[in-house]
């Protein structure tokens, strides 16, 4: 993974009690903004990250030089314009891109805190995150946004704040992760673990990386941010720059040399640890279960308007499970949009050029702002 270069972070000095019982405290929490912050103060937008997402939501992301997860969502003009609205997002803790995660060097042990990491929850990584309003002395977001585990940090974030954002956006995710979800995650962990390299989590003390195992962990769970149809249209049975069959174990197929890459490169910019720890997160998120059952608890006290979207290829947080959080909106007597948008690029649509999506964001916080 690349070392970190200068990043924007603040130190949360106050302690916080994180759900598994450990207290954490004197920690970096690593953000990016893009536009301006106006006088009023009400035009904050908080956009949580996916798994694999850091703080740099547009532009190009200067530890990759690639360009930001949402590029096609948010800068100057376009669905999120930031000529109006001020976007803050924060790296989670548990991450690798500056705050405070498994990389982190102890400052007593001058040693990678690796899996000394206390295990995290969803609601851990919101609570932290709820210090940027205070950071900028914001009394209410205009809205909290974001997709797949970004929308159920945006869940989260209702649920334990339910006055402190006008709006919300939750795309493509769930209120409590499947079996099926958690079974996909396990997988990569123990590809992780299984690896020579990974050494109980203290590789990077060790000047190792269980890049095999990552990278397997990465191309397993790719798989299922696609659709079959958006595979088979794209990749079929194609080989790859040869006329027949190899008869060996080399990437005879298109799609095989496409995951290759994928595993190769996400090497480069993740953490191994920071995979095990945010997927963990993941699989512990059930908000049903944190209100005894009944979700529609989560959301009783809350004036928030939300906008939920789904995707019709999406299998990984299908739009059955989009359709039970606008269930308990409702119920919750909650003002509440739901759209199911046409794509074939599966549960990755809300990270590519999908114009319903891009038009249908614009329309929502154009229209309440």
């Amino acid at each position: 993974m690349n070392k970190i270069h200068k990043v924007k972070t603040f130190i949360i000095e106050k302690t916080i009690k994180l759900d598994c019982g450990k207290t954490i405290s004197n920690f970096p929490l690593a953000y990016e903004t893009y536009g301006t912050l106006n006088k009023k103060k009400d035009n904050a937008i908080l956009a949580f990250h996916a798994l694999s997402g850091d703080q740099f939501v547009t532009d190009i992301n200067p530890i990759t030089n690639k360009s930001g997860w949402w590029s096609y969502l948010v800068g100057p003009n376009k669905a999120v314009d930031t000529n109006k609205f001020f976007v803050i997002c924060a790296n989670v803790i548990g991450g690798c891109m500056g705050s405070y995660g498994p990389s982190t060097v102890d400052s007593k042990t001058k040693k990678n805190i690796g899996t000394d990491f206390p295990v995290i929850t969803i609601n851990d990584m919101v609570n932290v995150q709820y210090n940027l309003l205070d950071f900028f002395k914001i009394d209410q977001l205009y809205s909290v946004m974001g997709g797949s585990m970004g929308g159920m940090q945006v869940l989260q974030f209702v649920a334990n704040f339910p006055n402190k954002t006008k709006t919300a956006l939750p795309i493509a995710c769930t209120a409590s992760h499947s079996a099926q979800n958690i079974a996909l995650n396990e997988l990569g962990r123990q590809a992780i673990m299984a690896d020579a390299n990974w050494k109980k989590g203290d590789y990077l003390n060790n000047e190792n990386s269980p890049d095999k195992g990552l990278s397997v962990a990465r191309m397993a769970a790719h798989i299922t941010y696609l659709s079959k149809k958006g595979l088979q249209e794209k990749f079929g049975r194609k080989l790859q720059k040869r006329e027949d069959l190899n008869f060996s174990f080399d990437a005879d197929f298109q799609i095989e040399s496409y995951l290759r890459h994928q595993g190769s490169a996400f090497v480069d910019r993740f953490d191994a640890n920071s995979y095990l720890y945010i997927t963990r997160a993941m699989d512990y998120f059930d908000l049903v279960k944190e209100y005894n059952g009944n979700l529609s608890d989560a959301f009783k006290s809350s004036k928030v308007k939300f906008f939920i979207i789904s995707f019709t290829s999406d299998w990984l947080y299908p739009t059955s499970e989009n359709k039970e959080i606008v269930i308990a909106l409702n119920a919750a007597g909650a003002d509440v949009g739901f759209i199911e948008i046409e794509s074939d690029k599966g549960h990755d649509s809300f990270l590519l050029e999908v114009p319903e999506f891009l038009k249908s964001v614009k329309n929502f916080l154009e229209a309440n702002y």
